[in-house]
């Protein structure tokens, strides 16, 4: 994987839920609607680092938007590959394909399978940063003026996310495109009030597909229970972070 900095890292368990639950900021956060979101005509474009980030970050907001006739386009970027590590007895390939499928369900559970645009790029996972010129190039011939991207806050925490929202601040610059950011892994290494974290600009908002965003995220088995013997790499510990009742969002930076 490409380095990050080390006060991002993502390293043990993290920020309890527990203590951003009784942060008062994260309950005075300015809200938004979904379609606040959007102007008239707008497209929704989700870039997802990972088979499931479109879920965890967003999928609330997908399914709203889907269900409210909005034009959506759902970027992947990569399979996922490499998430599991192969002495668990999974090759690649084979990990590759059964995250496609598990991407594929949990869309359908938000009702946003065959009612959205899917790209998927294939591009390496744990190196997507590798290739964060190509993939500009590429998202910038995807977006349109006017279209409102949503991806990963460039420092995030994880290489591949921090790239993939690097990228797509230049393909937004490029095509005239607005881009929102969404913390995804921040809510494991920062803390309550972090100075690091720009939350002027952060607003949240409520989830109403509550229950199918968490069939959703239960769709991606390989992730969330036990694989080869080991740990779920998303434990239910991390997961209370993605199934509170708002979602979160970087409105643009001025």
């Amino acid at each position: 994987m490409d380095p990050v900095a080390a006060e991002r890292a993502i390293e043990g368990q993290g920020t309890p839920e527990s203590a951003w639950q009784r942060w008062g900021g994260l309950h005075a956060m300015p809200q938004r609607s979904a379609g606040g979101l959007l102007p008239p005509g707008a497209r929704a474009v989700v870039l997802a680092p990972h088979p499931d980030d479109e879920v965890l970050a967003c999928g609330g907001l997908l399914a709203q938007w889907v269900a409210a006739g909005h034009p959506v386009s759902v970027v992947c970027v990569t399979d996922g590959e490499a998430s599991l590590p192969a002495a668990r007895g999974c090759a690649p390939a084979e990990l590759a394909a059964r995250r496609r499928r598990e991407r594929e369900a949990g869309l359908r559970c938000l009702g946003v399978l065959g009612r959205a645009e899917l790209h998927c790029l294939a591009l390496p996972d744990g190196g997507v940063g590798g290739c964060l010129p190509a993939l500009a190039g590429r998202l910038a011939a995807l977006l349109g003026p006017g279209d409102q991207v949503f991806a990963p806050w460039r420092h995030d925490g994880h290489p591949d996310h921090e790239a993939v929202g690097e990228a797509a601040a230049r393909a937004c610059r490029r095509a005239g495109a607005t881009l929102h950011e969404l913390p995804i892994w921040m809510w494991h290494w920062a803390a309550p009030g972090d100075p690091r974290v720009p939350w002027a600009r952060l607003r949240r908002i409520g989830v109403q597909h509550r229950l199918p965003k968490a069939k959703a995220i239960l769709r991606h088995r390989s992730q969330v229970l036990p694989f080869g013997g080991e740990a779920p790499t998303l434990p239910r510990w991390a997961l209370k972070r993605w199934l509170r009742p708002h979602e979160y969002v970087f409105e643009p930076a001025p």
